[in-house]
């Protein structure tokens, strides 16, 4: 255990919403705690802020007085940048731009011990360069915190390319001794969170503009379909539209303007017109007193069919709708279509039903095919999408609607959209983090953790392919590049191998 002890001080610079949660936590933990900011008057707003937060901590009874009494006393504010020099390490919490972090750190260097950790809390820059131009650099490490950083408990520690193991094993462990959670991330652009997250956020954008489904319906089809926690407009609109935009900005950049990562025009247009979300009243959402929000598309309440006729086995974990439909009492026979090798659902008016598989339900051969989304779980999602072809009729519509009703699923009737919405974004993401793995920026394991952790997913993303297959994640994403050729959608090196060993299994 390499953690820094508690008799040694820790210094923040930067006191704004993030600078204030670090310096919280690090005070709670046991620490003196030291906080400075270039404008003259702020760190010691800041460190009267903390307090009246301790103060609510006490009366809502999570710590006792004296405690709070003993991290105040540990708590003082710096008007120079030299009162830091006892300081064993140093968490830098300022604004995002690299040159300003640069000539902070080249500052620290000359007023700080040489065995001192320096820590950047950016989320997007490259630790490697925010060190580059110390004449140490092998102390500098990422210490990326979530906000608020006092509750959430996901830390991405994350080396550069000089940072020393030393120094990095240390701010692992003094993360931990500070009840935090710890991954360790390479200095890839975005880190883990920051880098696998962009899907979320880029697929449900598309899907907007081009105009398959309206936000409020996007985000419940994700929130109530997939159990993710919150829906990818109101999140940024919690996030800010501006910062949401500028990370998006940032880790494109980083990767050469890679097509996979590319930003949203209507997201842009967002930002210019000065709707970043909550903090400014309006983004997507209006948060206007009394303003109401938008309710998602869902489907009037129409007749379950009395039975229906299942083709071969349903893909992945839409198997488990064999079973719902029998115990929602309709009756399921086997149906041997011949020259048909996809499993899907033959209504009673005779439209298949089918799982999307990144292909559109119009030119899916003769006949009518209405696609379901993908649910990570269907047995407890409350929401499901379907996408009719052109040819669909409005009966053959009700009998899906129906069906799905049946099961205690609202449904969100959306246009037909290769991928829809919850197929799309979960496939992008699961290729982001099997990528990541492969090239070695974070383990399997804390991937899953810093997803579950840092964004709230309903799960991690290597184990979703684990459950989906990486063949059917790479089919679909196949599918989805012959529809939207550029290079967006095609899988990654690392799904391919992964989806052929697959294949030898079995």
């Amino acid at each position: 255990m390499t953690a820094l002890g508690t008799d040694t001080t820790v210094a923040v610079v930067g006191t704004g919403t993030m600078g204030q949660g670090i310096a919280q936590v690090a005070l709670v933990a046991g620490h003196p705690v030291r906080l400075y900011d270039s404008a003259p008057g702020r760190a010691a707003q800041a460190s009267e802020a903390i307090v009246r937060r301790l103060d609510r901590m006490v009366g809502k009874g999570r710590i006792p007085a004296a405690e709070r009494d003993a991290a105040r006393a540990r708590l003082s504010p710096a008007e120079a940048l030299a009162e830091l020099a006892d300081a064993a390490l140093v968490v830098e919490a300022i604004l995002e731009q690299l040159p300003v972090k640069q000539e902070l750190f080249r500052s620290l260097e000359d007023i700080v011990p040489v065995d001192c950790l320096l820590a950047t809390n950016t989320s997007s820059l490259s630790v490697t360069a925010v060190a580059g131009g110390l004449r140490h650099p092998g102390r500098c490490v990422g210490m990326h915190f979530f906000n608020p950083a006092p509750l959430l408990p996901l830390v991405e520690i994350v080396s550069g390319f000089a940072t020393d193991e030393t120094a990095a094993a240390a701010a692992y462990d003094t993360a931990a001794a500070w009840g935090k959670t710890p991954v360790r991330s390479a200095d890839a652009p975005g880190f883990i969170v920051n880098r696998i997250a962009r899907p979320f956020y880029a697929e449900a954008l598309r899907v907007h503009e081009e105009r398959a489904a309206d936000p409020a319906t996007i985000d419940a089809v994700l929130r109530e379909g997939s159990g993710f926690r919150m829906g990818p407009f109101e999140l940024t609109d919690l996030i800010g539209q501006d910062v949401n935009e500028a990370v998006t900005h940032s880790v494109w950049t980083a990767f050469f303007q890679d097509p996979k990562f590319t930003p949203s025009l209507a997201q842009r247009r967002l930002v210019e017109s000065g709707l970043h979300g909550r903090k400014t009243g309006r983004g997507w959402f209006d948060y206007a007193e009394g303003a109401r929000r938008p309710e998602p598309h869902t489907a009037g309440p129409c007749p379950a069919p009395s039975s229906v006729a299942v083709h071969a086995e349903l893909p992945g974990p839409a198997a488990v709708l064999c079973e719902l439909i029998e115990e929602a009492g309709i009756k399921v026979t086997r149906d041997r279509t011949p020259g048909e090798s996809e499993g899907f659902v033959r209504l009673p008016g005779g439209a298949r039903l089918a799982l999307t598989d990144g292909r559109p339900a119009t030119g899916r051969g003769p006949g009518t095919t209405i696609r379901f989304d993908l649910s990570l779980d269907y047995r407890a999602a409350t929401r499901v999408a379907l996408a009719p072809s052109a040819t669909a009729t409005e009966a053959d519509l009700a009998e899906a609607v129906g069906l799905f009703q049946a099961l205690g699923k609202q449904v969100s009737v959306i246009a037909d959209l290769p991928g829809m919405i919850v197929a799309r974004t979960v496939a992008m993401i699961v290729d982001f983090a099997v990528d990541a793995a492969a090239r070695d920026v974070a383990t399997p394991d804390d991937i899953d953790t810093a997803m579950r952790l840092g964004v709230n997913y309903p799960g991690g993303p290597m184990e979703w392919v684990d459950r989906l297959g990486a063949r059917w994640v790479r089919g679909l994403l196949d599918s989805l590049h012959h529809q939207n050729a550029g290079g967006r959608y095609v899988p990654s090196w690392a799904l391919r191998r992964r989806a052929d060993l697959e294949e030898l299994v079995l």
